[in-house]
Protein backbone atom coordinates (compact mmCIF):
# COMPACT_ATOMS: atom_id res chain seq x y z
CA UNK A 1 0.00 0.00 0.00
CA UNK A 2 1.30 3.49 -0.92
CA UNK A 3 2.68 5.28 2.39
CA UNK A 4 0.38 8.32 1.41
CA UNK A 5 -2.81 6.16 1.66
CA UNK A 6 -1.19 4.19 4.89
CA UNK A 7 -0.97 7.76 6.34
CA UNK A 8 -4.14 8.77 5.44
CA UNK A 9 -6.31 5.95 6.95
CA UNK A 10 -3.99 6.38 10.03
CA UNK A 11 -4.87 9.70 10.18
CA UNK A 12 -8.51 8.96 9.83
CA UNK A 13 -8.53 6.70 12.58
CA UNK A 14 -6.95 9.83 14.26
CA UNK A 15 -9.44 11.57 13.04
CA UNK A 16 -12.39 9.30 14.19
CA UNK A 17 -10.74 9.19 18.14
CA UNK A 18 -11.18 13.16 18.20
CA UNK A 19 -14.63 13.19 17.06
CA UNK A 20 -15.59 10.38 19.67
CA UNK A 21 -14.21 12.26 22.65
CA UNK A 22 -15.67 15.35 21.58
CA UNK A 23 -19.22 13.47 20.91
CA UNK A 24 -18.79 12.48 24.64
CA UNK A 25 -17.85 15.69 25.92
CA UNK A 26 -20.79 17.27 23.94
CA UNK A 27 -23.07 14.67 25.61
CA UNK A 28 -22.50 15.93 28.81
CA UNK A 29 -23.64 19.75 28.67
CA UNK A 30 -27.32 18.50 28.25
CA UNK A 31 -27.05 17.19 31.67
CA UNK A 32 -25.26 19.90 32.85
CA UNK A 33 -28.05 21.42 31.62
CA UNK A 34 -31.11 19.35 32.87
CA UNK A 35 -29.31 20.22 36.55
CA UNK A 36 -29.04 23.28 35.57
CA UNK A 37 -32.98 23.67 34.76
CA UNK A 38 -34.60 22.04 37.81
CA UNK A 39 -32.38 24.00 40.49
CA UNK A 40 -33.70 27.68 38.21
CA UNK A 41 -37.46 26.02 38.43
CA UNK A 42 -36.87 26.42 42.18
CA UNK A 43 -35.16 29.37 42.47
CA UNK A 44 -37.22 31.01 40.48
CA UNK A 45 -40.33 29.67 42.47
CA UNK A 46 -38.42 30.94 45.94
CA UNK A 47 -37.76 34.27 44.24
CA UNK A 48 -41.33 34.58 43.06
CA UNK A 49 -43.01 33.77 46.11
CA UNK A 50 -40.37 36.17 47.85
CA UNK A 51 -41.24 38.94 45.47
CA UNK A 52 -45.14 38.28 46.83
CA UNK A 53 -44.28 38.29 50.36
CA UNK A 54 -42.55 41.95 49.94
CA UNK A 55 -45.75 43.45 48.32
CA UNK A 56 -48.04 41.68 50.52
CA UNK A 57 -45.72 43.36 53.39
CA UNK A 58 -45.84 46.19 52.15
CA UNK A 59 -49.46 46.65 51.90
CA UNK A 60 -50.05 44.75 55.81
CA UNK A 61 -47.96 48.05 56.83
CA UNK A 62 -49.52 50.69 54.80
CA UNK A 63 -53.12 49.21 56.36
CA UNK A 64 -51.51 49.61 60.03
CA UNK A 65 -50.92 52.70 59.61
CA UNK A 66 -53.99 53.75 57.84
CA UNK A 67 -55.87 51.66 60.70
CA UNK A 68 -53.96 53.68 63.11
CA UNK A 69 -54.53 56.82 61.64
CA UNK A 70 -58.23 56.28 61.30
CA UNK A 71 -58.91 55.42 64.96
CA UNK A 72 -57.14 58.71 65.84
CA UNK A 73 -59.81 59.95 63.79
CA UNK A 74 -62.73 57.77 65.19
CA UNK A 75 -61.52 58.37 68.69
CA UNK A 76 -61.45 62.05 68.22
CA UNK A 77 -65.11 61.97 66.67
CA UNK A 78 -66.76 59.72 69.24
CA UNK A 79 -64.72 62.40 71.69
CA UNK A 80 -67.04 65.05 70.02
CA UNK A 81 -69.87 63.01 69.85
CA UNK A 82 -69.88 63.53 74.01
CA UNK A 83 -70.01 66.76 74.00
CA UNK A 84 -72.60 67.79 71.08
CA UNK A 85 -75.41 69.38 72.00
CA UNK A 86 -77.47 70.53 69.15
CA UNK A 87 -79.61 67.97 67.50
CA UNK A 88 -78.75 68.56 64.23
CA UNK A 89 -74.93 68.41 65.31
CA UNK A 90 -75.39 65.01 67.01
CA UNK A 91 -77.23 63.54 64.37
CA UNK A 92 -74.27 64.32 61.99
CA UNK A 93 -71.65 63.70 64.24
CA UNK A 94 -73.45 60.28 64.76
CA UNK A 95 -73.14 59.59 61.30
CA UNK A 96 -69.51 60.33 61.10
CA UNK A 97 -69.07 57.72 63.93
CA UNK A 98 -70.67 55.03 62.57
CA UNK A 99 -68.92 55.41 59.07
CA UNK A 100 -65.79 55.68 60.63
CA UNK A 101 -66.61 52.40 62.71
CA UNK A 102 -67.22 50.78 59.37
CA UNK A 103 -63.56 52.08 57.69
CA UNK A 104 -62.25 50.81 60.94
CA UNK A 105 -63.87 47.10 60.55
CA UNK A 106 -62.83 46.76 56.48
CA UNK A 107 -59.81 47.69 57.72
CA UNK A 108 -59.28 45.40 60.25
CA UNK A 109 -60.82 42.53 57.85
CA UNK A 110 -58.42 43.61 55.13
CA UNK A 111 -54.89 44.03 57.71
CA UNK A 112 -56.00 40.71 59.15
CA UNK A 113 -56.22 39.13 55.65
CA UNK A 114 -52.96 40.27 54.34
CA UNK A 115 -51.42 39.38 57.62
CA UNK A 116 -52.49 35.78 57.25
CA UNK A 117 -51.46 35.54 53.33
CA UNK A 118 -47.75 36.82 54.71
CA UNK A 119 -47.29 34.79 57.07
CA UNK A 120 -48.65 31.49 55.33
CA UNK A 121 -46.41 32.45 52.02
CA UNK A 122 -43.16 32.79 54.47
CA UNK A 123 -44.32 29.06 56.06
CA UNK A 124 -44.23 28.43 52.50
CA UNK A 125 -40.94 30.11 51.79
CA UNK A 126 -39.56 28.36 54.57
CA UNK A 127 -40.44 25.34 52.90
CA UNK A 128 -39.13 25.95 49.28
CA UNK A 129 -35.89 27.03 50.46
CA UNK A 130 -34.96 24.05 52.65
CA UNK A 131 -36.21 21.93 49.07
CA UNK A 132 -33.45 24.31 47.24
CA UNK A 133 -30.82 23.71 50.02
CA UNK A 134 -31.96 19.66 49.61
CA UNK A 135 -31.49 20.18 45.92
CA UNK A 136 -28.46 21.54 45.85
CA UNK A 137 -26.92 19.26 48.82
CA UNK A 138 -28.52 16.26 46.03
CA UNK A 139 -26.68 18.13 42.73
CA UNK A 140 -23.24 18.02 44.53
CA UNK A 141 -22.29 14.47 43.87
CA UNK A 142 -23.52 14.45 40.61
CA UNK A 143 -22.04 17.62 39.48
CA UNK A 144 -18.70 16.05 40.78
CA UNK A 145 -18.71 13.37 38.75
CA UNK A 146 -19.83 15.00 35.72
CA UNK A 147 -16.75 17.22 36.18
CA UNK A 148 -14.60 14.40 37.02
CA UNK A 149 -15.64 12.77 33.59
CA UNK A 150 -15.51 16.36 31.66
CA UNK A 151 -11.51 16.18 32.89
CA UNK A 152 -11.11 12.76 32.66
CA UNK A 153 -12.12 13.09 28.63
CA UNK A 154 -10.55 16.72 28.11
CA UNK A 155 -7.05 14.96 28.91
CA UNK A 156 -7.74 12.20 26.46
CA UNK A 157 -8.79 14.72 23.87
CA UNK A 158 -5.50 16.80 24.43
CA UNK A 159 -3.67 13.87 23.99
CA UNK A 160 -6.04 12.93 20.64
CA UNK A 161 -5.33 15.42 19.45
CA UNK A 162 -1.68 15.55 19.86
CA UNK A 163 -1.68 12.31 17.91
CA UNK A 164 -3.78 13.39 15.02
CA UNK A 165 -1.50 16.37 14.63
CA UNK A 166 1.68 13.85 14.54
CA UNK A 167 0.00 11.66 11.84
CA UNK A 168 -1.52 14.53 9.90
CA UNK A 169 2.82 15.83 9.78
CA UNK A 170 3.64 13.03 7.99
CA UNK A 171 1.55 13.41 5.11
CA UNK A 172 2.44 15.76 2.48
CA UNK A 173 0.67 19.65 2.41
CA UNK A 174 -1.81 19.22 -0.95
CA UNK A 175 -3.08 16.34 0.14
CA UNK A 176 -3.12 16.51 3.97
CA UNK A 177 -5.00 19.71 3.26
CA UNK A 178 -7.36 18.58 0.40
CA UNK A 179 -8.15 15.99 3.03
CA UNK A 180 -8.77 18.42 6.22
CA UNK A 181 -11.24 20.06 3.63
CA UNK A 182 -13.46 17.57 2.83
CA UNK A 183 -13.76 16.25 6.59
CA UNK A 184 -14.58 19.52 7.44
CA UNK A 185 -17.41 19.43 4.84
CA UNK A 186 -18.38 15.77 5.41
CA UNK A 187 -17.89 16.01 9.43
CA UNK A 188 -17.41 12.04 8.72
CA UNK A 189 -15.29 9.53 7.11
CA UNK A 190 -13.51 10.89 4.21
CA UNK A 191 -11.66 8.48 2.62
CA UNK A 192 -12.71 4.96 0.86
CA UNK A 193 -11.78 2.11 -1.17
CA UNK A 194 -12.80 1.40 -4.26
CA UNK A 195 -15.31 -1.73 -4.32
CA UNK A 196 -15.75 -3.94 -7.22
CA UNK A 197 -14.52 -1.01 -9.22
CA UNK A 198 -16.80 2.14 -7.61
CA UNK A 199 -16.40 4.49 -4.61
CA UNK A 200 -17.10 2.56 -1.06
CA UNK A 201 -19.13 6.13 -0.22
CA UNK A 202 -21.50 6.43 -3.18
CA UNK A 203 -20.87 2.86 -5.09
CA UNK A 204 -20.21 5.16 -8.24
CA UNK A 205 -18.48 3.06 -10.86
CA UNK A 206 -14.89 4.42 -11.54
CA UNK A 207 -13.55 4.46 -14.64
CA UNK A 208 -10.94 1.59 -15.96
CA UNK A 209 -7.90 3.63 -16.69
CA UNK A 210 -8.48 5.93 -13.23
CA UNK A 211 -8.65 2.66 -11.86
CA UNK A 212 -5.92 1.24 -12.54
CA UNK A 213 -4.12 4.38 -12.61
CA UNK A 214 -4.65 4.36 -9.02
CA UNK A 215 -3.30 1.03 -8.67
CA UNK A 216 -0.56 1.04 -10.33
CA UNK A 217 0.57 4.32 -8.61
CA UNK A 218 -0.78 4.22 -5.32
CA UNK A 219 -2.56 7.68 -6.36
CA UNK A 220 -5.40 9.13 -3.80
CA UNK A 221 -8.54 10.63 -6.12
CA UNK A 222 -11.39 12.44 -5.50
CA UNK A 223 -14.57 10.88 -6.25
CA UNK A 224 -16.56 13.53 -9.35
CA UNK A 225 -19.99 12.17 -7.83
CA UNK A 226 -19.51 12.21 -4.23
CA UNK A 227 -16.42 14.18 -3.67
CA UNK A 228 -14.91 11.83 -0.94
CA UNK A 229 -10.88 10.78 -1.20
CA UNK A 230 -10.88 7.16 -3.00
CA UNK A 231 -7.99 4.83 -3.40
CA UNK A 232 -7.16 1.47 -4.81
CA UNK A 233 -6.36 -1.44 -2.37
CA UNK A 234 -3.81 -3.50 -3.20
Amino acid sequence: MHPDVKALIALQAEDEIVEGIMQQLDAIAPRLAALDAVRARTIKSVNELRGTIEADDRKRVDLSQRLTDHKQRHDKNVAQLDVVKRMREATAAVSQVEMGRKVLVELEGSLRDVTNRVNEARRILGDREAELAMLDEEQVGARREIQEERDVLTVKLVEAQKARDAEAASINAPLRNKYDRIRQRRRSQSLFALLAGACGSCDTAIPVHRRQSMSTTGAVEVCEACGVLIYAKE
